[in-house]
């Protein structure tokens, strides 16, 4: 089983309210081969919701409200998905700070990027859950 984030197998649940869907996630789902997970949903935050950045070892959201705990909070529930259905894989949302692998914004809401995971994608690699983007798929 695949751990996908849920935005990429179409549901509305970014922070915006939209979905960015992913034919390939999308198929991988309907093929019941790939488990969708919204880490952001599952720590408790609103759809839609303002947008929020890593900084450091905290996320916030731009009006400067520390949205950590949340974060922290959805990764784990959906770390706990992932290994309910002993998922090796996932397939998350580029950039995301939740989903994010390998590169996120830098926590200045100015579109600028730095090396780095999201919560949830560094706690999957800390399981040894091998994690891609979609645009690595």
């Amino acid at each position: 089983m695949i751990i996908v984030s849920s935005c990429l197998a179409g549901c509305h649940c970014r922070y915006d309210g939209d979905s960015k869907p992913n034919e390939k996630v999308i198929n991988l789902v309907a093929d019941g081969k790939a488990l969708p997970v919204c880490p952001e949903q599952l720590g408790g935050l609103p759809t839609p919701r303002l947008p929020a950045e890593q900084r450091g070892n905290k996320v916030y959201r731009n009006d400067g409200v520390d949205v950590t705990y949340e974060f922290e909070k959805g990764a784990r529930e959906a770390l706990r998905l992932a290994k309910l259905v002993n998922a090796r894989k996932a397939i998350l949302k580029a950039r995301s700070p939740s989903c994010g692998s390998g590169e996120i914004y830098d926590g200045s809401f100015n579109g600028v990027l730095i090396k780095g995971n999201g919560t949830f994608a560094e706690m999957c690699k800390k399981e040894g859950i091998i994690v891609r983007t979609e645009e690595e798929i």
